[in-house]
C-alpha cells in the first residue's frame, strides 16, 4: 500500500461523518468515485483524475439551472493519497466559500461487503469552520444518495 504525505488538519478540528447500507458493491463504488466520477456527480468534461497515490484531480459540479441565471460551477480539487481497491479511498478535498473554504481537507471512505451491497463508513476532516462542517454533514447522505440511485 502506497500512502502520500497526508495534509495538517490539527489546526482544523472540525469534522462530519457517517455510515451507511449502500446498493452497490465495494468495487463499483470504489470505481465510481476514483474511474466514473463524471458518470454520477462531476460535469461530464471537467474531470481530470487518475486513480494512483499523489495524483491530484480535478472537476467541477453543476448546480441552479434556472431559467433567470446561468448554472452555478464550483471546482473541487485534491489529490489520493491512500487507494486499496473495493476496499478504501482517502483523499484531500478543496472547494471554494460555498464548500470547504479553501481549506484543504481529508476525505476517507471505507467499504466493505453487506447482505445486499456494501457498507460505507465515510469521514471527513479537517474543517476551518462548524458551519462548513455542519453543510458537508447535512449535503453528503443527499450525494451518497444520488450515487446509490446512479449505480443500480
Amino acid at each position: 500500500m502506497n500512502i502520500a504525505v497526508m495534509p495538517d488538519v490539527s489546526g482544523r478540528p472540525h469534522e462530519c461523518a457517517l455510515s451507511r447500507s449502500m446498493s452497490a458493491d465495494p468495487d463499483t463504488l470504489y470505481r465510481a468515485w476514483t474511474e466514473q466520477l463524471d458518470h454520477w456527480f462531476a460535469s461530464r468534461a471537467s474531470v481530470h483524475m487518475e486513480p494512483r497515490v499523489g495524483s491530484p484531480f480535478f472537476f467541477e459540479t453543476v448546480h441552479g439551472f434556472d431559467e433567470d441565471k446561468p448554472a452555478e460551477r464550483r471546482p473541487c480539487y485534491g489529490r489520493f493519497l491512500r487507494l486499496e481497491p473495493g476496499r478504501l479511498i482517502e483523499m484531500s478535498w478543496v472547494t471554494g466559500s460555498s464548500g470547504t473554504e479553501g481549506a484543504e481537507t481529508i476525505v476517507t471512505m471505507e467499504f466493505s461487503k453487506h447482505s445486499c451491497g456494501s457498507r460505507l463508513k465515510l469521514v471527513h476532516k479537517g474543517f476551518p469552520s462548524q458551519e462548513s462542517a455542519a453543510k458537508h454533514e447535512a449535503l453528503w447522505p443527499l450525494i451518497l444518495d444520488h450515487l446509490d440511485r446512479c449505480m443500480e
